[in-house]
């Protein structure tokens, strides 16, 4: 069985320790590629340096996080766009609106998602969306720029069932899971089963909010295959089926 992680920060200084044997471990697993994301100007050369010597396993995405907007968001965002045209990229991310730490530059925020989402329309590129406390916003924010055309995924998805609804009226986007739906009171297996399988991409996020029952630790690429698992029991379907079926929607989204 082979499975891809949509989304995994791999690249950042938690791993600069052991970064070969936690690669080495996520393809021993059956993890045959990863997609990452940018955060900001700071992770560039990491990221870069990753996928240069992981070429056929690492894929890399270029954006600006919303936790790392604030005033100079217009050098931040020109220095991303510069990086955009040096290589070939395969989504636009990590990009969104939180308003979860920070609520004092929404207006910031919005500028900055808003031009990354024309981006991805000019670059035909899906974007990697981040929300927090932010749905209406971002939702908003996609439908000036082009609902029915821009086409991504609603990372680490953690909305209500009626912002998966809204999720699901969007054409071109899907949802992202990761280890919060092992967690023993997360709502979310009941929302994915409502959002359906083909709607789902597999995400691990990492080193952040590890699966069940690593729980705490810091995640990695190879712990995708317990939040497979719980996907697989929520559709009461076989593992193979499950990593099967979001491997294909990856492929398809991300075009590796």
């Amino acid at each position: 069985m082979k499975i891809i992680d949509t989304h995994t920060h791999i690249y950042l200084e938690e791993f600069d320790a052991d970064r070969k044997e936690v690669v080495r471990a996520a393809k021993d697993s059956g993890i045959e590629a990863v997609l990452l994301p940018n955060v900001d100007v700071t992770t560039i050369k990491p990221l870069m340096a990753l996928c240069d010597a992981e070429p056929d396993f690492a894929f890399p995405m270029m954006g600006l996080h919303p936790v790392s907007v604030d005033q100079s968001y217009a050098t931040q965002l020109k220095q991303i766009e510069t990086a955009l045209r040096q290589r070939s990229y395969y989504g636009i991310g990590e990009i969104g609106i939180d308003l979860y730490w920070d609520k004092s530059h929404l207006h910031e925020q919005r500028i900055v998602f808003e031009e990354q989402l024309r981006w991805s329309l000019d670059m035909h590129l899906p974007v990697s969306i981040h929300t927090r406390d932010a749905f209406a916003e971002v939702f908003n924010s996609i439908h000036k720029v082009g609902a029915g055309t821009l086409k991504g995924v609603f990372h680490c998805f953690n909305g209500t069932l009626e912002d998966m609804e809204e999720v699901r009226r969007l054409p071109g986007f899907l949802i992202g899971v990761n280890g919060i739906v092992t967690f023993k009171k997360s709502p979310l297996p009941e929302i994915i089963r409502q959002a359906g399988l083909e709607r789902l991409l597999l995400e691990t996020d990492a080193p952040y909010l590890a699966p069940s029952p690593h729980r705490g630790k810091r995640n990695e690429p190879s712990f995708l295959w317990e939040t497979a698992g719980k996907i697989a029991s929520v559709f009461e379907i076989s593992l193979e089926d499950a990593a099967g079926i979001t491997r294909n929607n990856a492929i398809e989204m991300f075009d590796i």
